[in-house]
């Protein structure tokens, strides 16, 4: 099972990605939401925002998200890991409910070019 600081560490490196691509996906990932990532196996929640093309945690919070952000992940440490890692298929894990996604239709929009 994936620690906190695991699961940390996979956010940064999703941010740095993100803030490296080009095109579409640098695009997309331009937007400024509020964003929050619930482990629910470590029963945490990354709460942050999306700017300037990159991912600022902000807080780490005990138990499920306290407010409802723009953009809301939901997942195991273990898929989190594995998903920044390539390994996991963010499209098969979404439609098997491994992940779940929660935003505004025009975001959702936006971030299928980062998916």
């Amino acid at each position: 099972m994936a620690t906190i600081e695991e699961c940390r560490a996979a956010l940064d490196k999703l941010s740095d990605s993100m803030q490296s691509a080009e095109g579409d996906v640098r695009a997309a990932a331009a937007m400024d939401r509020s964003v929050s990532c619930h482990i629910t196996d470590l029963e945490v929640t990354f709460v942050g925002r999306l700017t300037g093309g990159r991912i600022e945690v902000r807080e780490t919070l005990p138990g499920p998200p306290r407010e409802k952000a723009q953009i809301r992940l939901a997942m195991t440490g273990d898929d989190l890991v594995a998903l920044v890692d390539g390994e996991l298929h963010f499209a098969r894990a979404w439609g098997s409910g491994r992940v779940r996604l929660e935003a505004g239709l025009r975001d959702l929009f936006h971030l299928r070019k980062l998916l």
